[in-house]
Parts: C-alpha cells; sequence; structure tokens
C-alpha cells in the first residue's frame, strides 16, 4: 500500500447538517482499528455503523488506523462513500467498496420516454438525493458539475455511484451530469457500470465530443459486460453551441435529446437573462429546429426562481410553443406545474381526436382529400394530431379508440 498522507478527512460536519457525515482517519503504527463514533443514533446503530465501517477499512487493507466519525444521520451508502473518500486519500489503491444495487434500481433505460421534467440534485448532498424520487419527475439527474466544489469531486463520484445503486428513484431516469471534458471521462468509470441512464454532457460545442464520451462509454460496457444501452443528452452553453447544434445532435444514435443551458449562454452572449428570454429566443429556436432535424427531443432550461409559481408556469407554456419538449428544474414544488403545461390541454385533445376522426373515415372512403368541416386538412396537420392523441394516451388523459 503506497501512502499519500498520513490524515484524511471528508464529508461535512456542523449543527445544520443532515443526512450526512464527517470522517477523519489517522493512520498508525499499532493498535489495530479504532473508531471513535459520535452519533445521536449510536444506541441503536452505533454497532452496524461500526461493523461497516471495520469491514470497508480491512477491505481496502488497512490494518492500523484510527477512524473519527461524526454522524447526522447518515445512511450506509453515504458513510461508506465518505469514508472510501477519506481512504483513497491515504492510499493508491484501485480497489472499490462497491454497495449492492437494490432490485428497485434495476430496471433499464427508454430511449423514448417522457422528459417534461429533470430534477437537478447535487452530487455532493445526499440529503437531497433521497426523497427524490417521490415526487415524481420524469428523471433525476445527480450533477458532478457545477454544484460541486472543486476539491470535493472526488467524494461527490463516489456518493453518486453509491447513490444509483442504493437509492430508490421511484422509476425516474436515472441521470448523471458529469463534468466539462476531458474531466468528465474520468466521472464515466464511477457511473457507467452502475445503471447509468442518461449522460448529461455539459457545454457541448462540437461533435468530437460526442465521440469522445461515446467511445469511454462503448468502452466501460465493455469492460463491464452491460447488457443494455446508455444514452447521451448534451448541454448547449455557448454561442459555438448554438451554431453547432445540428452537428452535435446528430453526432451518434446514442443522442436522445439536446438540453439548453440558459445561465452559461447569456453569460457568454454578454446579456442579461429575464424571465421573457426574448434575448435568447434565437438560440433557443435554432437548437430546436436542430433537435427536429434529427428526431430527437429539445429540453429546455431550468427556471431558476422557485418562488414564481405563475412565472414558472408562462415560462413552461412558451417553452412548449417553441417546440420544446420539456425542462430542467431545481426545486420538487416545479414538476407538477411543468407536468401540467406540457401535457396537451383537453381542447387540444378534442381537436385532435375530430381531425383523427376524419382522417380515417376519409381513408374508409377512399377519399384523396381530408375535410373537417369546410377546412381541408394536410397530412402534417393529421400527424401532428395524432401525436397530440397518442401523448395524451400514455398520460392517462384520453382513452385509445
Amino acid at each position: 500500500m503506497g501512502k499519500q498522507q498520513n490524515i484524511a478527512e471528508a464529508g461535512i460536519t456542523g449543527p445544520k447538517v443532515r443526512s450526512d457525515c464527517y470522517v477523519k482517519l489517522e493512520l498508525t503504527e499499532k493498535g489495530g482499528i479504532r473508531i471513535d463514533l459520535d452519533s445521536k443514533v449510536k444506541t441503536m446503530y452505533g454497532p452496524s455503523i461500526e461493523q461497516l465501517c471495520c469491514d470497508e477499512i480491512e477491505f481496502f487493507g488497512i490494518n492500523n488506523i484510527k477512524l473519527t466519525l461524526k454522524d447526522a444521520g447518515a445512511l450506509p451508502f453515504t458513510i461508506s462513500a465518505r469514508l472510501e473518500a477519506a481512504v483513497k486519500q491515504i492510499s493508491d489503491t484501485g480497489k472499490e467498496f462497491i454497495p449492492d444495487m437494490i432490485d428497485e434500481n434495476k430496471y433499464p433505460p427508454v430511449r423514448d420516454r417522457f422528459r417534461f421534467s429533470r430534477l437537478y440534485l447535487p452530487g455532493n448532498n445526499p440529503k437531497m438525493m433521497l426523497n427524490a424520487g417521490v415526487h415524481n419527475p420524469d428523471g433525476v439527474i445527480l450533477d458532478l458539475e457545477d454544484s460541486v466544489a472543486p476539491l470535493k469531486k472526488m467524494e461527490a463520484r463516489l456518493l453518486v455511484r453509491n447513490a444509483l445503486r442504493q437509492v430508490n428513484f421511484y422509476g425516474s431516469e436515472r441521470m448523471v451530469r458529469i463534468n466539462q471534458l476531458p474531466d468528465g471521462l474520468e466521472d464515466l468509470k464511477y457511473i457507467i457500470p452502475h445503471n447509468v441512464h442518461v449522460v448529461l454532457i455539459p457545454k457541448c460545442e462540437n461533435a468530437l465530443q460526442i465521440k469522445q464520451v461515446e467511445e469511454e462509454i462503448s468502452n466501460l460496457i465493455n469492460k463491464h459486460k452491460i447488457r443494455q444501452e446508455v444514452f447521451m443528452m448534451p448541454i448547449i452553453e455557448t454561442a459555438l453551441g448554438v451554431e453547432k447544434a445540428f452537428e452535435i445532435a446528430s453526432a451518434s444514435e446514442d443522442v436522445v435529446a439536446l438540453a439548453i443551458g440558459l445561465e452559461d449562454l447569456t453569460a457568454d452572449l454578454g446579456v442579461i437573462r429575464t424571465n421573457e428570454a426574448t434575448e435568447t429566443l434565437y438560440a433557443r429556436t435554432r437548437m430546436v429546429n436542430a433537435c427536429k432535424a434529427a428526431g430527437i427531443q429539445a429540453i429546455d432550461s431550468v427556471f431558476s426562481d422557485v418562488g414564481d409559481i405563475e412565472g414558472l408556469r408562462q415560462n413552461v407554456k412558451i417553452s412548449r410553443s417553441l417546440g420544446f419538449e420539456g425542462m430542467g428544474c431545481i426545486h420538487p414544488r416545479q414538476i407538477s406545474i411543468i407536468h401540467e403545461c406540457f401535457a396537451p390541454s383537453k381542447e387540444e385533445i378534442e381537436k385532435a381526436q375530430k381531425i383523427m376522426d376524419a382522417f380515417y373515415l376519409a381513408r374508409e372512403k377512399g377519399l384523396g382529400v381530408v375535410a373537417l368541416g369546410s377546412k381541408m386538412i394536410d397530412l402534417p396537420v393529421v400527424k401532428r394530431a395524432e401525436k397530440t392523441v397518442n401523448l395524451a394516451v400514455k398520460l392517462g388523459l384520453t382513452r385509445n379508440t
């Protein structure tokens, strides 16, 4: 075992910390494994926490060490990740202490599933992960990029890895936003073997970046004998990315959507972001057009004012009118509004059903044209109506007749 340092720390501590822990390791010359546990649940769970720590320390082949653990209600997957992060500061081990995959997390990815809402979760904050799936977002995003401090990146990788295996996300699509390339390629080693469904690629500006991620994913799939697909969702966040949107959207068959990030884009453009988003209208419409041309989904940016529900509602309506098929969210309270506004309205469903009824009637009669009342209906209108009816059926808003 090659030592890097004699003392290591990981995790966080403090009066407001919940569902997390602080770990300090000190290598000693003798004395075996000594554990100093400070926990409000020590009476009930102290023995099991200490056993987990002993098992992990022995797994990494450390014989003499003092462990100080300040527990603030952390679950085993968090304690394990924090301890491993500390171990890897004092050891050059390449081993991983990987928890079991719970049965609830073994569901596969689906290429064309709904992506109305995607809830961002900081990758180094276990508290926010625990009940995320209960709020029924279409997807959860475990974020390794902007929400994680530079010195905490390694800790976040281990925590996200363990969360992918141990946190029940209740059927939500399992997403991870990696760091900007090339650092993001290292992130893939900690998520691809653990049933991640979609990899979000930030600040994407060309097809080469997609190919780099695709190649690394393929290598890891082969190495770990993974049988299912892993999809990609590049995020357009710069002026160059906007101009290369179609190139990016069509770079790989595994790209299922593009997302746009307006905070970074407006900074790159040198403009102030507003709720009306007129300053990014060109970028958004260009990206939507690129997605439609490539046959993938277009996903809008987050609405950052979590207290402005009416503003969110208007934002989603505008987003949908531009052709977006979903957006990110940063608080669970935004999810229901997003779902409501992206779903077809009762009036839209009724109109689409009338168009489809007229289409089927004309086809049965062998007519070459479709009419609804006195208006002629062309094929693109019929296709749009069919898409609306199918969406309503999938959402349970109407029955398939």
